[in-house]
């Protein structure tokens, strides 16, 4: 696995708050999407790169865990390890913790595949992309 990049940083609002007053799940997913686009931007897989040629990616495989409650205020931050980058996919864990403390409060266990938005099929990854993956996941 590589070092983990820091790829989002936040904090929890009030209005991110389930009927329990803890962030309700789906603002957790919405911080781990976050993170997945800084970690594509960083291996060269920016907005411009996928409109421009016709790409994106898809999530195949996701498993999250959550091991904390986070509340209003709380401040957060995702850090990210690419665990392999082959020619149609990547795997990744973000780990999101309490900024505070360090805690561990969830994880995101995923894999993306890289697809042609015109023909809806996998191809393969940019030769660049696959180079900073490599050199990322050392």
């Amino acid at each position: 696995m590589s070092t983990p990049i820091e790829t989002c940083r936040g904090v929890v609002y009030p209005w991110e708050l389930d009927m329990m007053e803890h962030m309700n799940v789906r603002f957790y997913v919405d911080k781990f999407d976050q993170a997945t686009w800084q970690l594509f931007g960083r291996l060269g897989m920016t907005a411009a790169y996928f409109r421009e040629h016709h790409r994106t990616m898809a999530a195949v495989q996701q498993n999250l865990t959550y091991k904390r409650e986070l509340f209003a205020g709380d401040l957060i931050v995702v850090r990210t390890e690419l665990v392999e980058i082959s020619t149609r996919k990547m795997h990744f864990i973000h780990r999101m913790y309490h900024a505070n403390s360090d805690d561990l409060v969830a994880s995101a266990d995923m894999v993306g595949v890289h697809v042609d938005r015109t023909t809806h099929k996998a191809i393969p990854l940019p030769e660049h992309v696959v180079a900073a993956g490599t050199e990322l996941a050392k």
